[in-house]
C-alpha cells in the first residue's frame, strides 16, 4: 500500500478509535462511580443492592442495582461490549498501520539495539501476548486463594516487560506497545471474564438459581484492574506527542513513573467519597508524580554530554542547512522524498532559512538533547554534524 495509503488508514483507524475509547471509558468510570455512591434501598424492590438518583440534561433519572430478587428478566436488557472490543481491534490496525506495516513510525532504534524491523515486531508483539499470559495466570490460578501475591507477581513482570521495550525497541514504540499491552489486558477482560460472567448470571435468574458468588467476584476484580488500567493507558497512548519523555536515557524509568502516577491518581480518585482530605491527597499525588517526572528527566538527560561550552568559531548558517538539507528535508518538506509520515511531520517544514531559524530550540530538542531525530537515525545524522547543531542553536 502506497504512503497516502497507509495515512489514510491511520486516520480512519485513529477516529474510530479515539471514539470508541472515549464511549468505553465513559461507560467505566460512570458505572464505577454509581458502584461508589449507591445509597442503601429505601423503597426499592426486593433483590435491591442500591439506589441512586441522578440529574442531567433537564430531566431526573432513578438507578436501581439489583440481583432482581426472583423477578423475572427486564426486557431490553443492554449490555455494554461493542465498545471495549471497537476500541480493542481498531487499535490493532493502528499499531499495523503505524508500526508494524505501514512504517509511519519506527519500530527500531540502532542507538538501542541492532534489531531488524521483523524483529522488533515480533518482540512487540511477545510482549503483549506474554503480558496477557502472565496476567491471565495470576488471575485464575493464584487470585482466587492469594491476590495479592498474584498483584506482586503482575506488578514485577509489566515492570520487567516495560525496561526490556524500552532497551529493544525505539522510545515511541516501546511506549506505545506497553499501553497496548495494557488495552489489551482491558479488551479481552472484558471478553473472557466479564461478559460471560454476565451470561452466567443472566442464565442463573433465568433458570431461578443463585447466581455464582465466585463467578461475580473474579468479574468485579477484573473490572476493577480495568478501572486502575485507564489512566496509564491513556497516557501511554499520547506519549508519542512528548519525545522528552520517551527519548531520555531513563525513559524506562519515565514509563514506570507514569504508570504509577496513573495507578495513585486513580485510586485516590476512587477513595475520595470516604476521606474527607481527599483534594490535597490529590493535589500531592499529583505534584509528587510531576517532581519524580523532571527529576528522572533532568538525570537522564543527554544535554550534560554535549552541552560543552560552544566553541568560539561561530557556525554559518550554510552548514546547518547544509546538515538539514541532508539529514531531515527528506520528511520535514512540502515536498518530501520520504513519504512514511506524510508531508512535513507535524507541520514542520525546512524548506526556508527561515522557517529553519524560527524553529532552532526546537532542532536543538530533537536533534541534540533527546535525540529522536532523525526517527531510529533513518538518515544517518552523525555525532558531529549533531554537535553543529548544537553550537548553531546554543550561539545565538
Amino acid at each position: 500500500m502506497s504512503g497516502t495509503g497507509w495515512e489514510l488508514v491511520d486516520l480512519l483507524a485513529r477516529w474510530v478509535h479515539v471514539i470508541a475509547s472515549i464511549m468505553w471509558v465513559g461507560n467505566s468510570l460512570l458505572f464505577n462511580w454509581l458502584d461508589r455512591n449507591l445509597e442503601p434501598p429505601k423503597d426499592a424492590a426486593p433483590g435491591s443492592l442500591g439506589e441512586i438518583w441522578l440529574l442531567h440534561s433537564g430531566a431526573f433519572y432513578y438507578v436501581d442495582k439489583t440481583l432482581l430478587g426472583g423477578r423475572p428478566l427486564p426486557k431490553p436488557l443492554h449490555w455494554f461490549v461493542v465498545q471495549a472490543m471497537t476500541t480493542w481491534w481498531s487499535g490493532v490496525v493502528l499499531l499495523i498501520a503505524v508500526y508494524w506495516a505501514g512504517g509511519r513510525a519506527a519500530m527500531t532504534d540502532p542507538g538501542v539495539a541492532l534489531l531488524s524491523h521483523n524483529q522488533a515486531v515480533m518482540v512487540g508483539i511477545g510482549a503483549i501476548i506474554g503480558g496477557r499470559v502472565l496476567y491471565e495466570a495470576m488471575q485464575r490460578l493464584v487470585a482466587p486463594r492469594a491476590p495479592r501475591i498474584a498483584t506482586a507477581v503482575w506488578v514485577a513482570g509489566l515492570t520487567a516487560i516495560a525496561v526490556a521495550l524500552t532497551q529493544l525497541l525505539s522510545g515511541r514504540a516501546a511506549f506505545l506497545h506497553v499501553g497496548a499491552m495494557l488495552g489489551t489486558l482491558m479488551a479481552l477482560n472484558v471478553a473472557s471474564t466479564i461478559v460471560p460472567s454476565q451470561k452466567q448470571l443472566v442464565a442463573s435468574i433465568a433458570e431461578g438459581r443463585a447466581p455464582d458468588p465466585a463467578v461475580s467476584a473474579r468479574a468485579k476484580r477484573v473490572s476493577i484492574h480495568n478501572n486502575y488500567f485507564v489512566f496509564p493507558v491513556i497516557v501511554l497512548m499520547i506519549s508519542s506527542h512528548f519525545p522528552t519523555v520517551y527519548g531520555n536515557r531513563l525513559s524506562w524509568a519515565l514509563l514506570l513513573i507514569l504508570i504509577a502516577a496513573g495507578v495513585a491518581v486513580r485510586h485516590v480518585l476512587n477513595i475520595r467519597y470516604t476521606l474527607r482530605a481527599w483534594p490535597a491527597l490529590l493535589a500531592a499525588t499529583m505534584v509528587l508524580g510531576l517532581i519524580s517526572l523532571y527529576s528522572v528527566i533532568r538525570l537522564g538527560s543527554t544535554s550534560a554530554a554535549v552541552a560543552a561550552a560552544s566553541s568560539p568559531d561561530p557556525v554559518s548558517f550554510a552548514d546547518v542547512r547544509s546538515v538539514i538539507d541532508r539529514r531531515c528535508t527528506a520528511c520535514h518538506s512540502a515536498l518530501p522524498s520520504d513519504r512514511s509520515f506524510g508531508a512535513a511531520p507535524g507541520g514542520v517544514p525546512f524548506d526556508t532559512p527561515e522557517q529553519i531559524e524560527s524553529r532552532a530550540a526546537r532542532i536543538h530538542d530533537r536533534a541534540v538533547v533527546s535525540r529522536t531525530m532523525p526517527p531510529a537515525n533513518k538518515t544517518g545524522i552523525t555525532e558531529s554534524e549533531r554537535e553543529l547543531l548544537r553550537r548553531w542553536a546554543t550561539q545565538r
